[in-house]
């Protein structure tokens, strides 16, 4: 893109951002006292205190979600790369696993959920301190958000949902960036990207909950910011070498069933854990997560056996995630009639996403981040919009709130993505060279490869 594309879309961005800030104060201006008021901060309450079940739910949830990532979005990924790329696709996925657990308990945790302002939260949790268990007292620290189980829980759970989103973006720029180059910017757009919107969406204080902007379990703060992301990235680094003029067949596409599959099942705790309780909003969850897959992935392989004359595995695949992706904001807020209707709307629209709006965008977005989670993400997020019940959930939701959320978030997240970058190939440079795509990263960046 050349200098002149970037400035104006920097403009752009900056402006969106803005007006959606302004709009989120005059909102918020407008609320309830009782929701301006400032939160209650994190503290340590009596261990007894704690809800069993709720417990034991949320540890099962976190591991689910964890799952996600290490195999599933591991295996996902490496099934759609060529063979040369595998075992740096994978190391990227674990790498970043381990990478982000240490940031956030550094730092990541305290600025998303402490109570701090309306664009970053404080330093209560930060270098590893403050979630106590004093056994010999009986007490234990919670967080303001999650009363009824132990705080070391909550952050951990919250800490799967930064691991996973960090590696998703990883699939728009497979086969071309650096290792070294990946670590040290995925490090940076965990703090200083993924970290503020995570605090605007989730923490009470921050701008966009204030305003009543509702992603129940990650559509915005997950997959509009790691579509966008991805969609930035591919820009940034350019096309794979050969792009457009030779095949890039998947290595093995029995991998990237078997990584939807665990993705599939272990998305159950990543919306109905997001209720942080064993009880009937976690169960509507499950229920609305498991639907809209189902629709997402026969909505996608209808689309594509009518434009192409045939329905395929990968298809299938992509509109069960295509329909997971969309129901995550509103998960634990619609009815199952709606989230059949979200799972169907997003699996066409993804389809479109990772086709025809591709071609239009001319991105070698690699393995469609930004065709199947920031189009996902958006249906998703602004369906709640319009369909979110009162009855369900006690809400009610607003699309001209769920459209500022929206734009606000791609904005930031495209905004701060590309300066990391930037801040990236002065720092280590972001491209692997010519030859080194040509032999794979495997051999290029780690000197290992996948068997014959």
């Amino acid at each position: 893109m050349k200098f002149f594309a970037w400035k104006a879309l920097v403009r752009w961005v900056m402006a969106a951002v803005m007006m959606a800030a302004m709009a989120g104060v005059v909102q918020a201006q407008d609320a309830p006292a009782a929701a301006a008021e400032s939160p209650a901060r994190p503290a340590l309450v009596a261990a007894d205190s704690i809800n069993g079940a709720d417990t034991a739910w949320m540890l099962t949830s976190t591991a689910l979600v964890l799952l996600m990532t290490l195999p599933g979005i591991a295996l996902f990924y490496s099934g759609l790369v060529r063979k040369k790329s595998v075992v740096n696709t994978m190391a990227s996925v674990v790498a970043i696993a381990a990478l982000i657990s240490l940031l956030w308990y550094a730092a990541g945790y305290s600025w998303a959920f402490t109570p701090g302002n309306a664009f970053i939260g404080g330093a209560s949790r930060m270098w590893f301190s403050g979630l106590d268990y004093l056994v010999e007292a009986g007490r234990l620290s919670v967080s303001h958000i999650a009363p009824r189980i132990p705080e070391s829980l909550y952050s951990m759970f919250q800490l799967t949902f930064a691991i996973i989103t960090a590696a998703l973006v990883v699939g728009a720029f497979v086969e071309r960036m650096r290792f070294s180059a990946m670590l040290w910017f995925i490090g940076l757009w965990s703090l200083f990207v993924y970290v503020p919107i995570a605090h605007w969406v989730w923490e009470p204080g921050g701008w966009l909950a204030r305003m009543g902007a509702l992603d129940f379990a990650g559509g915005a703060v997950v997959h509009i910011n790691a579509g966008v992301s991805g969609l930035v990235c591919a820009y940034v680094l350019g096309p794979r070498l050969n792009y457009g003029r030779e095949p890039f067949e998947p290595y093995n596409l029995a991998l990237t069933m078997t990584g939807a599959g665990m993705l599939w099942v272990g998305w159950f705790g990543f919306n109905a854990g997001s209720a942080v309780a064993a009880d009937g909003r976690a169960g509507l969850a499950m229920v609305a997560t498991h639907i809209a897959a189902s629709a997402g992935a026969l909505t996608w392989m209808l689309g594509e056996w009518i434009m192409r004359g045939r329905p395929s595995l990968l298809g299938l695949c992509s509109g069960l995630v295509a329909g997971l992706v969309a129901i995550t904001p509103a998960a634990g807020f619609v009815t199952p009639r709606s989230a059949l209707l979200i799972g169907a709307v997003a699996g066409l629209a993804c389809y479109w996403g990772a086709t025809g709006l591709k071609r239009l965008l001319r991105a070698d977005d690699s393995l469609d981040v930004f065709g199947v989670h920031g189009v996902g993400g958006i249906v998703g997020s602004l369906m709640t919009g319009l369909l979110a019940s009162k009855t369900v959930s006690g809400v009610e939701g607003d699309l001209l709130t769920q459209l500022i959320s929206v734009v606000a978030v791609a904005a930031y997240s495209a905004v701060g993505t590309a300066l990391l970058l930037g801040l990236t190939m002065v720092i280590v440079g972001l491209r692997a060279d010519d030859q080194s795509e040509q032999v794979g990263l495997d051999i290029a960046q780690h000197r290992e490869r996948i068997g014959h």
